[in-house]
């Protein structure tokens, strides 16, 4: 009798051949175990079924705690100039509902896609991205609000395309570093590629200008370039000569200098650079240790400018102590520390990185926002994520998280 013939090397676990003769049942039993993660039902949009694991439900909880602070939180701190200025103190909060609503389907959406299906199409989005930046400096396109041309559309509908910008980069960076694994070394394979499309996206965030989303993306990159290996040396290098051209971008505007003295000294200017920081400490020190009670900040009686937006976590300090407030770091760690084990978890480098990125990407906006709240950070007016009253931020950061929860759902 002839010895079984083997499928060749190379092939994929649970592919097997049309020829292959499988000697015994012991031998089949053994092979039906080490192909059983390849062979998870498929849904036809492609994602694995498989048994959600603990973290994929642990990560869709912390996203639904949130976003409910955040519509609590929007409703407290927008009640009162609400009704002032639309004659309604539900006027903000119903638009939050349903920016929450919008990006709960995005997030379903995407988080049932299997992250694979979007290397095809990250080049398609990155242009997408870019050329909706470029529309936004076109006169008579894009939206000026408060000196900055950030936003496209006309009245409701408005998106804010550095957003979309956000996740495209990433996306590419993802695909282009685990394409290049082999590369890692080489930075003119990889991290040359990464600078030149950061590089672009930054330069026309800047002619906006918007600084603090500007950082948030270099942010980003830095942190997936570190993670996926790259050399040492041309890695700290250009994190060097970012920070010289953010400190330069900081301090030539004569208004960013300004902003930035009256980070290092409020009082200074108490009635003008000083007056946000000033007035977020006041807020936080009125809450105290339990808070003043749900609906009882006085900051939100227009002394706090923003409150429902940028500032919305002093109105959280004062309105729920620095027990409510440490609550809402804890759930940051704990969303940081879950996107961390899904990155580790991963089935492949491309979803590694993508668990990266989208956990980076949150916890420095949450770094960033809160800081400047307590006022060790400079005020760069980036959202808090989840919470922050916002439309085109909500809904790109919960399809962000739809990335997250399927590279999860895929873990080993």
């Amino acid at each position: 009798m002839s010895a079984p013939v083997r499928p060749p090397r190379g092939r994929g676990i649970g592919r097997l051949s049309a020829v292959e003769v499988v000697p015994s049942t012991r031998q089949a039993n053994r092979d039906r175990t080490v192909n059983a993660p390849a062979r998870r039902v498929r849904r036809r949009g492609g994602s694995p079924v498989g048994r959600r694991s603990p973290t994929f439900l642990f990560l869709l909880a912390l996203v639904v705690v949130l976003n409910l602070i955040g519509l609590v939180f929007v409703l407290s701190a927008s009640a009162v100039t609400a009704l002032y200025e639309y004659g309604s103190s539900w006027y903000h909060f119903r638009r939050q509902l349903l920016w929450v609503g919008l990006g709960a389907v995005a997030m379903v959406v995407v988080m049932r896609i299997d992250y694979h299906r979007w290397r095809a199409r990250t080049n398609l989005l990155l242009i997408g991205a870019g050329a909706m930046m470029v529309a936004v400096l076109v006169p008579g396109l894009g939206v000026n609000v408060n000196g900055s041309s950030r936003w496209l559309g006309y009245g409701f509908a408005r998106v804010q395309p550095s957003e979309f910008a956000k996740l495209a980069v990433l996306l590419f960076v993802a695909d282009l570093l685990a394409r290049r694994a082999d590369k890692v070394g080489n930075w003119r394979a990889t991290l040359l590629p990464v600078l030149v499309v950061l590089g672009t996206f930054a330069l026309l965030l800047m002619a906006q200008p918007n600084l603090g989303t500007t950082i948030i993306l270099g942010s980003i990159v830095f942190f997936m370039l570190f993670v996926s290996g790259v050399a040492a040396k041309p890695l700290i290098g250009t994190f060097a000569i970012g920070g010289v051209l953010a400190t330069m971008a900081a301090t030539l505007e004569r208004y960013r200098r300004r902003r930035l003295l009256g980070f290092i000294d409020p009082w200074k200017d108490v009635s003008n650079t000083g007056y946000q920081t000033i007035q977020a400490q006041v807020a936080i020190s009125h809450g105290g240790v339990v808070g003043s009670g749900l609906g009882q900040s006085r900051a939100k009686y227009g002394f706090l400018p923003f409150a429902h937006t940028d500032f919305i976590y002093a109105i959280i300090a004062d309105e729920t102590g620095m027990i409510g407030a440490l609550l809402v770091v804890a759930l940051f760690i704990a969303l940081g520390v879950a996107g961390i084990r899904t990155a580790m978890r991963a089935p492949d480098r491309y979803g590694m990185l993508l668990a990266t990125g989208v956990t980076g990407w949150l916890l420095i906006q949450a770094f960033v926002n809160i800081g400047a709240v307590v006022g060790v950070l400079p005020i760069t007016g980036v959202p808090l994520p989840f919470v922050s009253f916002g439309g085109s931020s909500l809904v790109v950061t919960m399809a962000a998280m739809g990335l997250l929860l399927n590279v999860a759902r895929q873990a080993r």
